[in-house]
């Protein structure tokens, strides 16, 4: 039988380095349509996309549900790591969330009714949040005037019913509101943006408006918060880009029809409405057109006497003026 071969007969070369795994990150989400939480699932490597987690957060454990698996981890966050999920939620933890959501709605109606009869105007209970160890209990309000209400004795009041509880008053804003109520859109769309898939809320203005040509009626532009609607921001971008290479409103250009005044900007189509004589309308495209004012100095230009001789005189010709060589005297 061949024995093996010895020790001095190996390569003495080191090996190399075992290199050090990735973590495992995946996306959680605590809300149906809610931000995005990165959480470090190395001790489950299983997890996958519709599975829920049990996961220990700033506002206690929680349960979430994986949406995400990363290939490659993201930056690192602030503190340097990401927190470690748990563990994989049981056929258990899902009947106790089930509870939890049960109690949210009482503890919310009990909330509504102490208000009430604390004769705090203008404060709207919007949901209750436990934590998925009841260990805190989260009330979401909103006021009218959009500003911090002190709701100290509402707070003692809820302390009553849900002792060894820590319990917390957070303001939230009118898009907020109508994310968590949910309803028909302003639009008419049978569920509204915020509530079927928007996680974050971006900044919205009114040029947003202008820029698309939309009308500056309220009733127009305002969503059913009482803001500006969430969907001005969608195609702002690409208005933008659009109008930067098409001619403004009121300017002259020269069409297959002659010559005429743009009267509209069909940004997305890279169009142009224009008014020409006899009262006529027409669309053209971008390449149809030809700025009028670019045409008439090119115009002027060319029947202009050549300024590049003395009295004016030319005999060189225009045309072919940059090839040509200035006459010198014997």
């Amino acid at each position: 039988m061949r024995e093996p071969p010895s020790g001095n007969n190996m390569t003495d070369s080191p090996q190399p380095a075992e290199r050090a795994q990735s973590p495992l990150i995946v996306g959680i989400r605590f809300q149906k349509i809610g931000k995005l939480y990165h959480f470090d699932a190395s001790k489950e490597p299983e997890l996958k996309p519709g599975d829920y987690a049990i996961v220990e957060t700033s506002r206690g454990v929680q349960i979430g549900q994986v949406v995400q698996r990363l290939e490659e981890p993201p930056a690192p966050p602030q503190q340097g790591t990401w927190k470690a999920i748990e563990r994989k939620a049981s056929l258990g933890d899902l009947e106790v969330h089930k509870n939890i959501q049960k109690k949210e709605v009482e503890a919310m109606i009990e909330a509504r009714a102490a208000a009430s009869k604390l004769n705090y105007r203008g404060v709207k209970i919007v949901k209750a949040e436990f934590s998925f160890d009841r260990k805190m209990l989260t009330y979401l309000y909103n006021t009218e005037e959009d500003k911090d209400v002190d709701l100290g004795r509402l707070r003692k009041e809820m302390l009553k019913l849900y002792k060894n509880t820590n319990i917390e008053m957070r303001r939230v804003g009118p898009r907020d509101v109508a994310k968590i109520l949910g309803g028909m859109g302003a639009c008419g769309l049978e569920s509204r943006c915020c509530s079927t898939f928007l996680t974050d809320f971006s900044p919205i203005s009114i040029k947003m408006a202008k820029a698309q040509g939309i009308s500056l009626d309220p009733g127009e532009i305002t969503g059913m918060c009482g803001r500006l609607r969430c969907c001005l921001i969608y195609e702002y971008e690409q208005y933008v880009e659009a109008r930067k290479t098409l001619p403004k409103r009121g300017k002259e250009v020269q069409t297959p029809l002659g010559r005429g005044k743009v009267v509209d900007v069909v940004p997305l189509k890279q169009a142009v409405l224009v008014s020409l004589p006899e009262g006529k309308r027409a669309e053209f495209l971008k390449h149809e057109i030809e700025p009028w004012d670019e045409l008439e100095a090119l115009r002027r230009k060319s029947e202009a006497p050549c300024d590049r001789h003395e009295n004016g005189g030319c005999d060189c010709g225009k045309a072919n003026y940059s090839t040509a060589q200035p006459k010198t005297d014997d």
